[in-house]
């Protein structure tokens, strides 16, 4: 087994092997979930899980798989909310940002949303009695009536450029949805919207969090300053994680 994963590829071989062996419920399903693997589908679908913020999160075929450098806006999201808070979590994918702030905090009042079914269905078993997750686009997928009230939304939103798509992992280009990973021409198109909406849905004093690169970042802060946000950058260097806050006055 270690040598068909390293022979795919697979630097954690050993590692990978012991999973999958783990997952496996006898020697049938063992030998087809290797060679999923070894034809190039992500561990995590193959598994059916990721392992994020030390929770076991449900990743179905052709869902996004959380990556662990966002483990790092999760932690400043929850640094940003207080007691009982509502927190959105757009372009949720799995729901692995939802149900890790949801366990971290157990107060919040939790809602979710994708445009992508398959990921809105796997959100739904992660986030379960957590929260409501609803399909959509952005902010038009939640209820109106939390227009003006959220204090918290965090967006894990696609910021690739179109262009350098073509340049990830096979793992990701060819099994992870395009809608997830595709950013627009400089990888900004839906940050701009995520930011541009959230003045309307933040209550006074609310915080919109964005992952993004560290090559974008600087870009990232001034869409949400135009927005009229207080933007303010910070940096995870050991999960190479970059976040962009952004404060509505009041």
């Amino acid at each position: 087994m270690v040598a068909s994963l390293r022979a795919a590829g697979c630097v954690f071989a050993e590692a990978e092997a012991q999973l999958l062996i783990a997952s496996a419920a006898g020697p049938v399903e063992l030998a087809e979930m290797l060679r999923r693997r070894v034809d190039g589908l992500p561990l995590e679908h193959v598994l059916g899980w990721a392992r994020f913020c030390g929770l076991r999160i449900a990743v179905d075929p052709g869902v996004f798989v959380p990556r662990r450098r966002t483990e790092f806006l999760v932690e400043q999201a929850a640094a940003v909310a207080r007691p009982h808070a509502v927190v959105v979590d757009l372009c949720c994918g799995s729901g692995a940002v939802g149900a890790a702030l949801a366990a971290k905090l157990r107060q919040v009042r939790l809602y979710a949303a994708d445009v992508d079914p398959a990921a809105v269905r796997c959100a739904r078993r992660n986030i379960a009695e957590a929260g409501a997750v609803f399909e959509g686009d952005l902010y038009q997928a939640l209820p109106g009536r939390l227009r003006g009230g959220v204090e918290v939304v965090v967006a894990n939103a696609p910021y690739v450029p179109t262009d350098e798509v073509a340049l990830m992992p096979s793992e990701a280009r060819l099994h992870e949805p395009q809608v997830a990973l595709d950013g627009g021409g400089d990888g900004l198109d839906i940050q701009r919207r995520v930011a541009a909406g959230a003045p309307d849905w933040l209550s006074p004093g609310g915080h919109l969090l964005i992952e993004t690169s560290r090559r974008q970042a600087p870009h990232t802060a001034k869409i949400v300053a135009r927005a009229g946000l207080v933007p303010r950058t910070v940096r995870c260097d050991d999960l190479d994680a970059t976040i962009v806050v952004g404060a509505l006055p009041g």
